[in-house]
């Protein structure tokens, strides 16, 4: 055979598949149909049902004209109805947009108008920010379907009805034996969401079905994870679609156990009462599970496995977690690359180590995981690769499939954040051999005081070892003298305290003096949803001492 006639080959139906997570879907309810899908409170579904329930939503949709590149927002908790959305929503051909419970009516009214949403899922805990965005829309406001949960536990002012109908009425109208169809294209949008808008609007970034069919199966991969796992899912599913793991447990035909808030009591609870073996998390529900009160604790007979992403949690925050019977592997990535990317790989010659050396190893990075093609870092002036010393710090750049398709609406900055061929992270970094990952900032979070650069979560991880802090963090206070010092906001344990003097006089014993805070506030840390550290309302509190 010639070599040319190896290009000779057309792509057919027999051997062409666009990659897709609802092939993932399809199977667990056809080939796994009697296995236990989901836990809520005392609700249980199995594979099968939860399969006929996301055709169902599909159908609903499509009967009401929704089709390819439309949008279908949800504001939900991790409840059945934000999973089946994941798929369901996709059935329609429908883009889903998933969005963050915490924000204001302002928002929310701008996500739902800049994305073009159709129509709008609401969990009537939400009732009153919905009806203020809904307000500022006026006329433009999409139809609202509410999502009742018995599980809520609401306040004065919530729950109330703002929708057309509720989503158990919309899907009942829907066909399970509906012949829904996978996407044409593996390119085709899957899903808009919205990065958090700390300096201006938000902005929207789109995800395909391939990245998000390979953001499931690395992160099988990755973990790993066997057939049929018991998940408690903490991650809000609104955050990069909840870091793809409701995917990856179609895929596996797992358990994934509904939780509608962020506490260590949940976690506690799914490990003893449903033998729960995996979660993920953002370093402070580490520190929950910690610092969590003797009535919330329960023991637990095995090992559960976490994936932890965000500001690197502090080697003694690591130490003391696998205390508790919790392997922690670090993970980093961002929304634009569908949640983790890199992994902190551990290989077995590092059980020899002390402690303290395996929770420092445990707070990198890591390598790329096996669907992302590349991960390097960049000299921020010349553009070339750093030295792989673990010292010297550059920009994160990612290369993969596992890489937004653009920012919607805006291709300048679409075209910004890939200019030279990657996708610039704006995250710091140093690399160990393996290609070792090691966050050290985020690039706006660098402190530079006397021309020096000084690493807010390098301070940050001292300040953890201080008996009683729960939370830290630090950021950049203007300086006549210095032109910036290290400021830093502390959150004590409950019945713990300290002064700014001790607080000071510790950091000195454990890090160079240019690198010590200034100035100590303490105070409960502003947090996001997902458990991060609202930094840029730090930045504007410092600034205003």
């Amino acid at each position: 055979m010639p070599r040319e006639d190896y290009d000779a080959f057309p792509k057919t139906a027999a051997n062409y598949v666009p990659l897709t997570p609802l092939s993932f879907l399809r199977r667990a309810g056809e080939v796994h149909g009697e296995h236990l899908a989901i836990i809520h409170g005392d609700l249980r579904r199995t594979w099968r049902e939860t399969y006929d329930r996301c055709i169902r939503l599909g159908h609903a949709l499509s009967q009401r004209g929704i089709g390819r590149n439309d949008t279908v927002s949800f504001i939900c908790p991790n409840t059945p109805e934000m999973i089946e959305a994941h798929f369901g929503v996709n059935m329609s051909g429908a883009v889903l947009n998933s969005i963050n419970t915490r924000l204001d009516a302002d928002t929310i009214a701008y996500i739902l108008e800049h994305s073009e949403s159709k129509i709008v899922f609401a969990d009537t805990q939400y009732s009153p920010v919905m009806k203020d965005a809904l307000a500022l829309m006026g006329d433009g406001a999409p139809e609202v379907i509410d999502i009742v949960d018995p599980q809520a536990v609401l306040k004065d002012g919530e729950g109330e009805r703002l929708g057309t109908q509720t989503y158990e009425e919309f899907i009942a109208g829907g066909d399970p034996g509906w012949d829904w169809a996978m996407p044409d294209d593996e390119w085709d949008a899957l899903a808009i969401n919205y990065t958090s808008g700390t300096t201006g609007r938000p902005k929207g970034v789109v995800l395909h079905h391939r990245g998000a069919y390979l953001m499931a199966t690395g992160t099988i991969m990755g973990w790993p994870l066997p057939k049929h796992p018991v998940y408690v899912y903490i991650v809000p599913l609104f955050h990069c679609n909840g870091w793809g793991h409701a995917w990856a447990m179609a895929a596996q035909a797992g358990t994934m156990v509904c939780t509608r808030a962020v506490t260590a009591k949940a976690i506690y609870d799914a490990a003893a009462d449903h033998g729960a073996q995996y979660f993920g998390g953002a370093p402070i529900v580490l520190g929950m599970l910690i610092n969590a009160s003797d009535a919330d604790k329960r023991a637990f007979d095995h090992t559960v496995h976490a994936f932890t992403a965000g500001a690197p949690p502090p080697p003694a925050v690591l130490a003391q977690v696998a205390k508790l019977g919790i392997n922690v592997q670090h993970v980093y990535g961002l929304t634009e690359t569908y949640g983790h990317v890199t992994q902190c790989d551990w290989k077995q010659e590092w059980d020899a180590l002390p402690e303290d050396e395996q929770a420092e190893i445990k707070g990198r990075q890591g390598p790329r995981m096996a669907m992302m093609e590349d991960a390097t870092a960049v000299n921020l002036d010349t553009r070339q690769p750093i030295p792989v010393d673990g010292e010297a710090e550059g920009e994160i750049l990612l290369r993969g499939n596992t890489v937004m398709k653009g920012y919607f609406k805006n291709p300048e900055a679409t075209a910004e954040a890939f200019e030279g061929g990657w996708f610039k992270s704006g995250d710091a970094a140093a690399i160990y051999p393996g290609g070792y990952l090691k966050i050290r900032d985020r690039l706006k979070d660098v402190i530079i005081s006397g021309g020096e650069n000084i690493s807010s979560v390098e301070v940050e991880a001292v300040l953890f070892k201080y008996p009683g802090v729960i939370a830290a963090g630090v950021v950049a206070r203007p300086d006549d003298k210095w032109g910036e010092t290290p400021c830093a906001f502390v959150e004590m344990k409950e019945g713990a305290s300290a002064t700014e003097a001790e607080i000071i006089a510790f950091c000195r014993d454990h890090l160079a003096g240019f690198k010590c805070p200034k100035t100590v506030v303490f105070k409960e840390l502003p947090k996001t949803s997902t458990g991060k550290i609202q930094k840029f309302l730090l930045r504007k509190e410092a600034r205003a001492l």
